[in-house]
């Protein structure tokens, strides 16, 4: 009983701090409906900021003034991040943003490494709470004990704030109704700016409180990233209480699985998520949303066309030249433009998902991955030739796209991504921890491809035709019937259903088509690598996606693939410097501002502004 007690109360502990960080990512979201991926970057430069004020300031009257003076140091710094970065790019589609606050934690990173440099630091342990208690013959820390008693006060604090002041009735009905609240005349950019440093100083609290539990490195804001949107997403957005009680729930079950069932710590919140989305689609205290509230990518500027006959020929000539690339006698060039070609593929069929369906999937690796582990699985299990493995890839990443697509799509929103999220996670902890079926983290190694694939040049042609062939085949589909009555399904559901189309059947055809052709671009790459690890199916891989597909344009067409493109070549360019982060966090902040509509719709901006004025009769 006393080892039951104990661990319930570490778990009650450890979500004193997962819900101070979590309760400020709701409250941006609640007002400014931000999917804020920099919150963890907030909290992670509260730990570093707190543990360099610790140093100074000596006693327990100085700690707890460095933990106070964290969260207003990191609340000042998200001001800056919200008035410089976020503000400029608030009249674009809410997930536009997400590209920025990508940039931010790019940014933040070197910033800390630069500042702080690479090693961890041990916090210092609270004055006057350095002892433990014995319950029932069980040693709780006294820390542990002082951080449960905290959270209730925090919480009233929070809850008074928002429900007993004129500034929480803002916020609450800037929750309901941003446009009302606008009409009224309320300053809505001092009210996005107030509630994004109120949020960040949370974050930042969370960070400093947590050091004698810790200490502070540079992986703890992707560490805690995905916790506090489970814990988020669970409570439901922009509700505090449920946040609490989600952190309670996810750090209590954490403590026992780490105790009892080892192996489903990796997984365990995000199984918890899936449930509860499935029983309650809105969170456990969320509300419903209304359609095409959250997520939104834009509504077209203009319908999309196919393409005319002179762009036809450029492409077909850019094509030739593409192919006529292993002339130049450069092998790093033909790797370089065969991964390239690869991740185009793949950030194509994730665009027709998000641009044409209007479906945004936080887990798009899980099919690139799994596409990669089956061919490589049928090479080495089953000893089957890399060209049957290469026709079942996509076969094996569509039927997982079929499952989870059927699952996810009664959902919507923000709320939709995050069970993609949370079943790709699955996917991924099946593989990492399959260790004698899967490799497990060392991977599946020499899969290579037949011998009349064997060289470079080779392979590369074998690349374009298929990973070209594949982004033509997305193109042709998106000017069939089936892709109007997928952009209708996105523009309208009610209209469309009104005209006879099964919208949520349509939805989920180009679910599984997406991931069958993810699957291939998963196949082209193990092949082309040689091997495959774990890594292809996590969470970075799925956001590298989505930035790319939102750096291109999303109501192009091609935006996925110029996005897909000119990323990895300015990502190869950068990587050679030691803070290639910083600069590309930067030139991915000044595109989002600069061209929110992405590169390609920005192009088509300027071009049609040029010729509209040539043709102007004086």
């Amino acid at each position: 009983m006393g080892l039951f007690i104990a661990q319930v109360l570490t778990g009650l502990a450890n979500a004193a701090t997962l819900f101070l960080v979590a309760s400020g990512l709701s409250l941006i979201f609640g007002v400014t409906r931000i999917v804020n991926f920099a919150h963890g970057s907030f909290y992670m430069l509260g730990a570093f900021v707190g543990y360099s004020l610790m140093q100074v300031l000596p006693g327990a009257i100085g700690f707890w003034s460095s933990v106070l003076l964290s969260g207003l140091i990191v609340g000042l710094i998200g001001v800056i991040v919200e008035v410089l970065v976020l503000r400029p790019v608030y009249k674009a589609p809410e997930l536009f943003q997400l590209v920025a606050t990508f940039g931010v934690i790019l940014v933040i990173q070197d910033l800390a490494l630069l500042v702080w440099g690479a090693e961890d630091v041990l916090g210092p342990r609270a004055p006057g709470l350095k002892g433990v208690v014995r319950i029932l013959g069980e040693p709780v820390p006294l820390y542990d004990l002082a951080l449960i008693a905290m959270t209730p006060f925090v919480l009233f604090a929070l809850w008074y704030l928002i429900t007993r002041t004129r500034i929480g009735v803002l916020v609450r009905a800037a929750t309901q109704d941003r446009e009302m609240v606008a009409a009224l005349g309320v300053n809505q950019s001092w009210l996005f700016t107030g509630v994004f440093f109120l949020g960040a100083a949370l974050a930042g609290l969370g960070g400093a409180i947590q050091l004698p539990k810790g200490g502070a490195d540079l992986l703890m804001d992707f560490n805690i990233l995905a916790a506090i949107f489970v814990v988020v997403v669970i409570g439901g957005m922009g509700s505090l209480p449920g946040a609490y009680i989600a952190a309670v729930l996810i750090s209590v079950l954490n403590v026992f699985g780490v105790s009892y069932i080892p192996q489903s710590t990796l997984v365990l919140m995000f199984v918890v998520m899936a449930v509860v989305l499935t029983i309650r689609p809105y969170g456990l205290l969320g509300r419903e949303e209304v359609a095409g509230e959250h997520g939104q990518v834009g509504e077209p500027e203009r319908p999309i066309k196919p393409a005319s006959v002179r762009t036809r020929w450029i492409v077909a000539a850019l094509l030739l030249l593409l192919l006529a690339l292993p002339l130049a006698g450069s092998h790093f060039l033909v790797i370089l433009a065969t991964d390239i070609i690869i991740f185009c593929l793949f950030a194509a069929s994730l665009h027709f998902l998000l641009g044409l369906g209007g479906l945004v999937s936080f887990g798009h690796a899980a099919y690139f991955g799994g596409g990669a582990y089956v061919a490589a699985l049928l090479v080495s299990q089953a000893n089957a030739p890399m060209e049957l493995a290469f026709l079942l890839a996509p076969v094996g990443a569509g039927m997982a796209a079929v499952i989870i697509g059927w699952l996810c799509l009664r959902l919507t929103g923000v709320y939709f991504a995050m069970l993609t999220l949370a079943l790709a996670q699955l996917l991924w902890s099946l593989v990492f921890q399959w260790d004698e079926f899967t490799g497990g983290d060392d991977g599946i190694v020499d899969i290579w491809p037949s011998a009349w694939l064997s060289d470079a040049n080779t392979y590369f042609v074998f690349t374009v035709i298929v990973g070209v062939g594949g982004i033509i085949l997305l193109r042709h589909i998106a000017h069939s019937p089936f892709g109007y009555a997928l952009r209708a399904s996105r523009d309208s559901q009610r209209q469309a259903e009104a005209t006879g189309i099964h919208t949520k059947r349509v939805q989920w055809m180009a679910f599984s088509l997406a991931g069958a052709l993810a699957g291939v671009a998963g196949a082209l790459f193990v092949f082309s690598k040689g091997s495959v690890f774990p890594n292809e199916l996590e969470i970075a891989k799925s956001f590298d996606g989505l930035i790319v597909v939102f750096l291109g344009g999303v109501k192009t067409l091609s935006g996925g693939v110029v996005g897909a493109a000119s990323f990895e070549l300015v990502k190869d360019y950068l990587t050679r410097f030691e803070y290639w982060r910083l600069a590309l966090g930067l030139l991915i902040i000044v595109v989002v501002i600069l061209a929110p509509y992405g590169i390609v719709g920005s192009l088509r901006r300027v071009y049609e502004r040029f010729t509209t004025k040539s043709v102007v009769p004086s």
